[in-house]
């Protein structure tokens, strides 16, 4: 039986761009049955004649090799986000609790309250900051004294006590230039006398010695000014000059000390008024996204907060986009500029990607230990969105157009190739593939298979001949290298011509039923399950019998029931 299912009709829907078909040995070597024979690709008429007309090799399904059009993409959740926020931020250093927050959503004007701060702590600090304020604005004032009075002593000194210590000098010199001119006059006198017979030698003498005192009576006066100009003067401006300096420098560090009292003292009085957070503009208030480990958000009543974390953002709804995360073996071929389709809700936009991030997050429990790399899809906002809408971003990796594909359920892997088996009227005949990108449905073919080929489906199913070659031993497979399968440098796994970080075919699901696996391919409109308009003309009578229910359409259940069929009919 032929199953004709279009490539080009068949992107890859939710699931990621495919995988490398290159696995590990073991995994094809203990499951590779059990994974390909959920997989069988065709219609659900064409399982029916298989598993009721069985031939004389047993029905097989097969698909005709055809030229189309392949389209792979990535899917991924994601969320709808602004790129333009106005943040709220904390204003109030250290740490605070919050009294109350505004619900999320809600709709604020300019000064409407967002949020309170508990005040109690910043209340106490400025009462103690007021205290320590005063006790420098006194140190400054006496200060601000200390410098007057050290100015006032240094005119003291020079315009008073200066001048009077120099003028007892000068008025003691005078005298004792007197007092010399005296006892000169004296001596000069008693000479004569002396001369005349008037008076004593001894008298002489003592006017002789009269005049020797005076003399050095006035040498020290003479000393006492010169020491007054030369050194006191100079020694009291100094200390005056040095007191007048020391005090200016106090009342500098005291300002300073004033000023930094008062700085603090007015930063707890802002910070008192920040407590209460205003909005400054209109908008619509959301709280900022939390860890992914957290179950519940950081601004909430009772929270702790710092200073400038953000508590709250005011989105611009005219600005949005798509935040997603890329699993790690998809974002090497995430590319900005690619189009991408975003889900959201009943509606369904385009999109460029703007962003990849270069540095994931770190993985965790509560990532289920997956990488994931953040990226950004750009959108045109429609209205009526908002952020925190969950969004499905479908980004597309490429188009392939007017291309052989094969289905993903015809290929099976072996230690060194890919093979397909092809119906002929020999029998099904084994050729080896070369393999270009997939998506989760279809693979490019690039040697191997022309069009027009019938290529079996789910072979490890039905075929002994696939069987036997999934599960030869690694060293059987090496011996058989270059003699009963010789291979080019073209042949083997699919390696040519692949732009980096290309996907390679993927292996289908092992965690979906073969129902499911089988309605991946055949409903084409995806809604779920198989109408009659979706089956071949010819199995179109068996559709009632294979709609088990009668609601219309064939599900995933049914199609499990009809697999048993074919698969309890394939082993008589």
């Amino acid at each position: 039986m032929s199953v004709d299912v279009l490539a080009g009709t068949h992107a890859s829907g939710s699931e990621p761009v495919s995988q490398e078909i290159e696995t590990s040995r073991g995994w094809w070597r203990v499951g590779v049955l059990v994974v390909l024979a959920l997989v069988a690709v065709g219609t659900v008429g064409s399982f029916l004649s298989g598993a009721t007309a069985p031939g004389e090799s047993g029905a097989k399904l097969t698909h005709t090799i055809k030229r189309d059009n392949l389209l792979v993409t990535v899917t991924e959740q994601g969320t709808l986000e602004s790129s333009d926020n106005t943040e709220i931020k904390c204003k109030v250093r250290g740490s605070s609790t919050v009294l109350w927050v505004i619900e999320a959503g809600t709709e604020v004007k300019p000064a409407d309250e967002l949020v309170r701060l508990d005040p109690s702590s910043i209340e106490d600090t400025i009462n103690e900051r007021k205290i320590v304020y005063q006790r420098a604005l006194a140190t400054h004032t006496r200060s601000e004294a200390d410098v007057t009075v050290a100015a006032i002593a240094i005119d003291e000194y020079l315009q008073g006590t200066y001048r009077s210590q120099l003028k007892t000098l000068q008025k003691d010199f005078a005298i004792a230039e007197s007092n010399l001119r005296t006892s000169k006059n004296m001596f000069e006198h008693s000479k004569l006398m002396f001369k005349r017979g008037y008076v004593s030698e001894l008298e002489v003498e003592g006017n002789e010695f009269t005049v020797k005192q005076a003399q050095l009576e006035l040498e020290v006066k003479q000393t006492q000014i010169d020491v007054l100009n030369d050194f006191t003067k100079k020694k009291e401006m100094e200390t005056l000059q040095s007191n007048w300096k020391a005090a200016q420098a106090k009342l500098a560090s005291d300002t300073a000390a004033l000023d930094l009292e008062k700085a603090r003292l007015d930063r707890e009085e802002v910070s008192l008024e920040n407590c209460v957070i205003v909005a400054e503009s209109s908008g619509m208030v959301i709280h900022p996204s939390a860890a992914e480990w957290k179950e519940r958000p950081d601004i909430e009543e009772g929270a702790t907060v710092r200073m400038d974390q953000v508590l709250l953002m005011i989105p611009d709804l005219d600005k949005m986009q798509v935040k997603v995360g890329i699993h790690e073996s998809k974002v090497d071929r995430i590319k900005t500029g690619m189009p991408a389709r975003i889900a959201l809700q009943d509606v369904t936009i385009d999109g460029t990607v703007f962003s990849v991030a270069s540095i994931t997050k770190p993985a965790g429990w509560w990532t289920g230990n997956v990488v994931k790399y953040d990226t950004v899809i750009e959108i045109d906002s429609p209205d009526g969105l908002k952020p925190g809408m969950s969004a499905e971003v479908e980004v597309v990796l490429a188009e392939h157009e007017d291309v052989p594909t094969i289905p993903v359920a015809a290929v099976v892997e072996t230690e060194e190739e890919y093979f397909c088996w092809v119906k002929t009227a020999a029998g099904p005949q084994r050729r080896s593939l070369q393999l270009g990108d997939s998506n989760d449905q279809f693979i490019v073919v690039e040697t191997g298979v022309k069009e027009g080929d019938e290529v079996v489906l789910n072979p490890l199913a039905f075929l002994e001949e696939a069987q036997t070659e999934a599960l030869k031993p690694i060293d059987e497979t090496k011996a058989s290298k270059g003699s009963a399968k010789p291979k080019s440098k073209s042949s083997g796994k699919p390696k040519a011509d692949k732009p980096a970080g290309e996907a390679k075919p993927e292996k289908s699901s092992s965690s979906d039923s073969p129902g499911t696996q089988l309605l991946k391919v055949a409903d084409k409109n995806s809604d779920g399950g198989l109408t009659i308009d979706e089956y071949q003309e010819k199995d179109r009578p068996k559709f009632e019998e294979h709609d088990l229910n009668n609601d219309g359409k064939v599900d995933a259940g049914e199609l499990d029931v009809l697999l048993k069929k074919l698969q309890a009919a394939e082993g008589e």
